[in-house]
């Protein structure tokens, strides 16, 4: 199952493992924060607290692992330390067993983060961004303790896998002043151009499906900021859909799976200005728009390959909860009888990536 989670800082950040078995988020309220693991891949999701003697910062972040294990990102003074959070039955109850897996010291103007879930399952990677530079980290899943895997000229933010062995990662990297998105491939720390639409514009990758190759993209090659889409390794140019330009800054945060060959097919979850849902698939020319359920733990949620969009919320009432939509049929398109000259100039093809030889 293809997952995103926007970025957020505050307790509402809600990921969700690739795999869509886990998912994590700080619970709690006030200064009683404690990481909480949900688990999906039964028939009803139910909640794990992983609370410890200390509660957590409000500027903590978790990030679920496919054994079931919590990753814990924490700022210790100057240091930004990662660990391993489980529940164990050890003692008179439940508890939280952790394990410590060491620290990145970096200057305070750094930015460091985790990135989205690795498809790997096991592995786990940071981003510490600097004004001239950025390296990505492995701070879970090795041999040792937080090691650097690439290191990219400029300043690099996003962060979204191209494939499904956790490889080759996606970076939006600001550099003699536009913001491009470029390809990292982990195991040779080498940077490829993944995003050239037009040589000044800024392109920016959102989202990405690897069965598929489709690309969502924010770009401001056709004059103005608008959402777009391409196919990784296609000759096609990118296209900005007029039905998107309308939603105003909507945000891709899921993608069905599983449709290999067929990205017009795929159905889009974007999340809407004003907190509703926006479904869409590239081969339609309309958005359905659906109000989100109470409590949605907004940003965050997977499809299965079928096409059913499991959503996230918690309620007073309802803890712990996943709620179901289907993306509805779109009618037939209308039928064209002339087509005039386009006004805007034409953007060029996706620059050739790693993934080109799909």
């Amino acid at each position: 199952m293809t997952v995103c989670a926007i970025e957020m800082t505050t307790t509402a950040a809600f990921r969700i493992a690739a795999d869509g078995s886990y998912a994590a988020r700080l619970a709690g309220e006030g200064d009683a924060l404690y990481a909480e693991r949900w688990t999906l891949a039964g028939p009803e999701p139910y909640a794990v607290p992983l609370p410890l003697a200390q509660p957590e910062e409000a500027d903590s972040e978790v990030l679920p692992l496919a054994d079931g294990r919590v990753l814990i990102h924490r700022r210790v003074a100057e240091r930004h330390a990662f660990a391993l959070l489980y529940p164990t039955g050890a003692g008179a109850g439940p508890s939280t067993g952790e394990l410590q897996l060491g620290g990145v010291a970096v200057r305070e103007d750094v930015r460091v983060r985790l990135l989205p879930p690795c498809p790997a399952g096991s592995a786990a990677f940071v981003l510490a961004a600097e004004e001239t530079v950025s390296t990505v980290w492995q701070v879970a899943g090795g041999l040792s303790g937080p090691r650097p895997v690439a290191r990219i000229p400029g300043r690099c933010s996003g962060g979204v896998w191209l494939d499904r062995a956790g490889r080759l990662l996606a970076l939006d990297r600001e550099l003699d002043g536009t913001s491009k998105a470029v390809a990292v491939d982990l195991g040779r720390a080498e940077v490829s151009p993944l995003l050239q639409i037009t040589e000044d514009s800024d392109d920016r990758l959102l989202l990405a499906d690897p069965d598929s190759g489709l690309l969502l993209i924010r770009s401001d090659a056709p004059g103005t900021s608008r959402l777009g889409w391409g196919v990784s390794g296609s000759s096609l140019p990118v296209r900005f859909p007029e039905c998107l330009a309308r939603l105003g800054d909507a945000y891709p945060f899921a993608v069905q799976p599983g449709q290999s060959l067929m990205p017009e097919t795929c159905g889009v979850a974007l999340r809407l200005p004003e907190g509703d849902i926006g479904l869409w698939r590239p081969a339609d020319r309309r958005v359905f728009r659906l109000g989100a359920p109470a409590g949605w733990l907004g940003g965050a949620g997977l499809w299965s390959p079928q096409g059913r969009l499991h959503l996230p919320y918690a309620t007073p009432e309802v803890p712990c909860g996943i709620v179901g939509l289907n993306l509805p049929a779109a009618p037939p398109p209308p039928v064209v009888l002339a087509q005039t000259a386009p006004t805007a100039p034409r953007p060029v093809p996706l620059q050739q990536a790693p993934l080109a030889g799909r």
